[in-house]
């Protein structure tokens, strides 16, 4: 192995150089990327221009009201303990499989009853041709008919998705066979909720 010339290597001074360019560079990017993205903290004021700035309070633990707590959520522990998709129960964790068929012309719903905050991941199918399917929700206490929609659709065999709870209540599903044979519905739910119903 040929030895480089020593004319070749760097000097100490610009090593040194190097160095200070680099730590200077860290410094930087702690400053004014980290500090504001991962800390809440902004001292230049950078961190808000570029859009990277949390302060603090996003990140503080947040608790339910007292609407929650009755309907389940019983304590702080039930609360999102970050602005960073954590979210703690006291209920445990459940997966649930529910069908019903629906004849030619006929209409049903299955539900969850679930506090603020609460979610779950589901997939269902319909067996035997589509349906129409609005799946929405109903605050505690609140009229038959005050009902919020979050997707509504004509002609589905099949839906596949995750929800959060914006109120506590009952969220679900509501198919409709407008077709002339018999279809079979297959919901399978896994997440945080009290339980499954046909109302």
């Amino acid at each position: 192995m040929q030895t480089p010339d020593v004319s070749e290597l760097p000097t100490t001074r610009q090593l040194l150089r190097a160095t200070a360019i680099a730590l200077v560079v860290a410094l930087a990017i702690l400053v004014t990327i980290v500090f504001p993205a991962e800390y809440g903290l902004d001292p230049t004021g950078i961190g808000a221009r570029l859009g990277l700035f949390r302060p603090r309070a996003a990140i503080a633990v947040t608790t339910m009201d007292a609407t929650d707590t009755k309907e389940g959520a019983s304590s702080a522990d039930d609360a999102p303990s970050s602005g960073r998709g954590l979210l703690r129960r006291t209920t445990p964790f459940r997966t649930d499989d529910m069908s019903l068929v629906l004849q030619p012309g006929e209409g049903a719903e299955i539900k969850a009853r679930m506090a603020r905050g609460e979610r779950f991941v589901f997939t269902w199918t319909a067996e035997g041709g589509p349906v129409d399917v609005d799946m929405h929700g109903e605050a505690a206490g609140a009229k038959d008919d005050e009902a919020t929609s979050y997707w509504k659709e004509e002609g589905r065999t099949s839906g596949h998705g995750a929800f959060e709870a914006p109120v506590a209540g009952a969220h679900g599903w509501f198919w409709q066979n407008l077709g002339a044979a018999p279809v079979t519905i297959k919901l399978k739910t896994s997440g945080f909720y009290d339980h499954l119903f046909q109302p």
